[in-house]
């Protein structure tokens, strides 16, 4: 799996002209499910992503996760979306292909699973896109800071 994980002020997802999900404070994570992928890789990302230490400290210092904003009491939530183009393989072409990404159905499932992880073992509000629909994602980057996780190189 891989998550690109950006800190962001807000972030929100429109589908069909109506917002269907939003957050302030937090992380957009885009979440791209591979082939080989299973409920292993979901949860080492769901662990990986809750621990990210990414968010500023009191010296200014990117030294806190969400896991530490929460014991602190600062709000900060997590919007999760559906990315496949992040599976895209382009060696050797100019047209991507997405032969390595997972079917729909079962990537689906762990993407749900994902999710599901962030919210019942790590107690995050999680806002989510709609799996295989054409989404509009807006943003807006805190810094900006962006994090690319694979599980295949944690």
């Amino acid at each position: 799996m891989t998550a690109l994980i950006q800190r962001v002020k807000n972030a929100s997802v429109t589908v069909d002209g109506e917002k269907i999900s939003e957050i302030g404070k937090g992380f957009l994570v885009l979440l791209g499910v591979f082939g080989s992928d299973t409920e292993k890789e979901a949860a080492l990302l769901a662990k990986k992503t809750a621990n990210l230490r990414i968010f500023t400290d009191d010296e200014g210092k990117m030294n806190l996760s969400p896991l530490n904003l929460k014991e602190k009491g600062v709000d900060c939530k997590l919007l999760v979306v559906s990315q496949f183009t992040l599976c895209a393989e382009c060696k050797g072409q100019n047209r991507p292909s997405f032969i390595n990404a997972k079917k729909p159905d079962e990537a689906d499932a762990l993407y749900q699973k994902y999710v599901s992880l962030l919210r019942q073992e790590y107690g995050f509000e999680v806002g989510t896109g709609s799996f295989g629909a054409h989404m509009d994602v807006s943003l807006l980057n805190d810094g900006p800071v962006t994090i690319i996780l694979d599980t295949a190189k944690l």
